[in-house]
């Protein structure tokens, strides 16, 4: 192991794939990047600009979408960048930060729907204490907590990573992740402890996910036998489960192709899998609450019809 040096550079051997159609993907991930920040930011703007929504549920979607454009931007610049170059090398210190940002976009996430969750318990379960739990201050204060703490996790998760002495520059992925750092670690003993906190925050985020299954177990049965539950069920909640089931079934494809994934798959594929979870949510997730919510479509269509 005398031959070991001090990586300063990643390669993205992900990238080796795409090289024949680079221009193609170049084109709808352009696209893909301008309607993310399109629908994302025009929701952003109607809850913002209009004080009849300013309510703990459209906080919440605002953080929502704020969080959504946070990961994707730790994404697509670099991954449109690395579609036009003909080296796909990106600095060991900028694979941390992209690591932190999607990483902690995506437990984000959860977090956020975990206190979505909880908002729609308390509206449908506990109505008449609702407004005196989930005011607008406290909804805002548990935002900033679930993204203060993810943020810690994963700067301890990277931490973790850094200490590492790794033996090979080269990453068979798209962008940067945590654990495709560890597997390059030359000494399988140092990921002892990354391997424990990585448990452990599964588990942490297991947890949230137990959390909002609890929370719907309540609500379905609270919803059952009131006709006026059950329309407050598909008008609030259907969307929020629509936004869990995309996220949960986009990352489960990609956890599942990271730990277990055969070598014998084409990398095309691998690659497919691998951006889903930082195409469809961000996507879906806007347009799912700007249609289904009747305040936000109302909203959107008084300033479409006023910009004509």
């Amino acid at each position: 192991m005398n031959n070991i040096s001090v990586i300063t550079m990643f390669f993205l051997s992900g990238f080796n794939e795409t090289v024949n159609y680079r221009f193609i993907l170049f084109f709808f991930s352009l696209l893909c990047y301008c309607i993310i920040c399109l629908v994302n930011i025009s929701l952003i703007m109607t809850i913002i600009l209009d004080s009849n929504l300013h309510e703990p549920m459209y906080i919440l979607l605002c953080a929502f979408c704020i969080n959504g454009l946070y990961g994707t931007t730790g994404f697509y610049p670099r991954f449109l960048w690395d579609l036009l170059s003909d080296v796909h090398a990106i600095s060991y210190y900028s694979c941390l930060i992209q690591t932190q940002v999607i990483y902690s976009f995506a437990c984000g996430e959860l977090s956020i729907l975990a206190v979505m969750a909880y908002d729609r318990y308390v509206a449908i379960c506990q109505p008449l204490k609702y407004h005196s739990i989930m005011s607008n201050q406290r909804v805002i204060r548990l935002v900033c907590f679930t993204w203060l703490t993810t943020f810690c996790i994963m700067v301890i998760n990277n931490f973790l990573t850094s200490r590492l002495t790794l033996c090979s520059p080269y990453i068979s992925r798209l962008f940067c992740l945590n654990w495709s750092i560890v597997q390059l670690a030359c000494f399988p003993e140092q990921t002892t402890i990354n391997g424990i906190f990585v448990n452990i925050t599964i588990i942490i985020y297991l947890l949230h996910g137990a959390f909002i299954v609890w929370s719907y177990m309540y609500i379905i049965k609270t919803c059952v036998n009131s006709t006026e539950n059950r329309a407050k069920f598909m008008q609030t909640c259907v969307p929020h489960l629509l936004s869990l089931f995309i996220f949960v079934v986009t990352i489960l494809f990609d956890v599942i192709n990271m730990r277990l994934g055969s070598k014998e798959l084409p990398q095309t594929l691998k690659n497919f899998v691998s951006v889903e979870f930082l195409v469809i949510p961000p996507i879906m997730n806007p347009l799912i609450y700007g249609f289904k919510l009747a305040k936000v479509r109302t909203r959107i269509c008084v300033i479409i019809l006023k910009t004509k």
